[in-house]
């Protein structure tokens, strides 16, 4: 059978699948779990997995919701990664129903490829994309030591090939001050809510001096208990982004010179701790990127390998980036005005605009995993960029 064959048959299994991607898809969306609690995704997505004749390994790395499916034997290996994890309060606003969905459908039909050429197609669900960094995790525990290269498509508002993500850390800061009646004796008091409004102001003024590209964001979660109480404690959670690992950890410290003059100022004691896991910019393998744009024009849907007026964001996928050959597209399920974190981005997840967007991306996904299997030299540019570039 020749590629072109090839190409033709894989997409036509997932026509196949149309209808049951679409109900799995739909019935991920109608009941949203959180990051590292996405028992139901989780078990509905291996179980077509398993039916499907994948090998399934459950509850990897120690993480009860992530796994991995397996099916063939030898190089190259190739991982498709999927995400179900929800918003708090907004659901699938992020389209992580879509991405698990498409990953499973583009596995099944790629298949077809492994059997007539060899290698091996693994699916990896990776739990609490969206914040909780299930992949850094799994990376950090090994899950791809043995890996070739790693796909995944996320839905947006274009179609682009690579994707622009920013590093990124969170910090949990804590003022401790004094209470005291806030009109009889205020000045036995330390407000510790005015320290936290004292640190937002120096941020507010710190980002008129950083690079356009970074960003500086955070929430107030304890303000205080009453208003005639000077406040003893005070919380918050911020969220520190930059382009690179260099300037991230220059800004990082910016940022905290800001709660601890703060502190400084009033009195109250400051405690902070930055999140043990650390968002990586992303690599995007632009070998890939091309097979994989190909593919999807080859389905007469217009993508371009990069949009320089795309949003910024971040991702976990940065970090498997980092450690072997990967890409990141984006498809357009929705308007460029329909904001992702939105609870109109969430309608369009369900919409029959989003289901065209999973199968057109499990049909690209699948095709490019022909390409890879069908051709040692493309195997070889891959990993030659990646070694290039690191």
């Amino acid at each position: 059978m020749n590629i072109e064959k090839l190409k033709a048959s894989v997409t036509g299994e997932i026509d196949a699948q149309c209808h049951q991607l679409s109900e799995l898809s739909l019935k991920i969306h109608a009941n949203p779990e959180l990051g590292f609690h996405e028992v139901k995704a989780t078990a509905w997505l291996t179980r077509y997995l398993e039916e499907s004749g994948f090998s399934i390994e459950r509850g990897i790395c120690e993480l009860p919701t992530a796994f991995r499916a397996s099916y063939g034997q030898g190089k190259p290996t190739i991982a498709i990664l999927a995400e179900y994890d929800a918003l708090p309060g907004l659901g699938h606003a992020c389209g992580h129903n879509l991405i698990g969905t498409c990953a499973v459908g583009a596995a099944v039909a790629s298949k077809l490829a492994i059997n007539q050429f060899g290698g091996s197609i693994l699916v990896i669900g990776t739990p609490a994309e969206e914040g909780g960094g299930g992949k850094i995790i799994m990376a950090d525990r090994g899950v791809f030591n043995n890996v070739d290269m790693a796909m995944m498509v996320h839905p947006g508002g274009d179609n682009t090939a690579t994707t622009r993500a920013l590093a990124l850390q969170s910090l949990e800061v804590e003022f401790f001050g004094k209470a005291a009646h806030a009109a009889a004796q205020p000045e036995e008091g330390i407000n510790a809510l005015e320290a936290m409004l004292n640190s937002f102001a120096a941020i507010n003024s710190l980002r008129q001096h950083i690079k356009s590209t970074a960003r500086i964001h955070g929430i107030i979660t304890d303000g205080g208990q009453a208003a005639n109480i000077v406040p003893v404690h005070s919380a918050a959670n911020f969220i520190v982004r930059a382009e690179d690992n260099t300037y991230l950890d220059e800004l990082k410290q910016k940022v905290l010179n800001c709660f601890i003059g703060a502190a400084t100022v009033s009195g109250a004691r400051l405690e902070y701790k930055w999140a043990e896991v650390r968002f990586a910019p992303m690599r995007n393998n632009l070998t890939l990127a091309r097979l994989f744009r190909q593919n999807m024009q080859s389905l007469g849907r217009r993508m371009q390998l990069f949009n320089p007026n795309s949003a910024f964001g971040s991702t976990d996928m940065g970090n498997v980036s980092q450690l072997v050959p990967g890409i990141h597209p984006v498809i357009a399920i929705a308007l460029k005005d329909v904001l992702a974190h939105s609870p109109q981005f969430a309608q369009a997840a369900a919409s029959e605009a989003g289901i065209r967007g999973l199968v057109d991306a499990a049909k690209a996904l699948a095709m490019t995993v022909v390409d890879l299997v069908a051709n040692p030299e493309i195997v070889a540019k891959v990993k030659k960029e990646f070694q290039q570039n690191k």
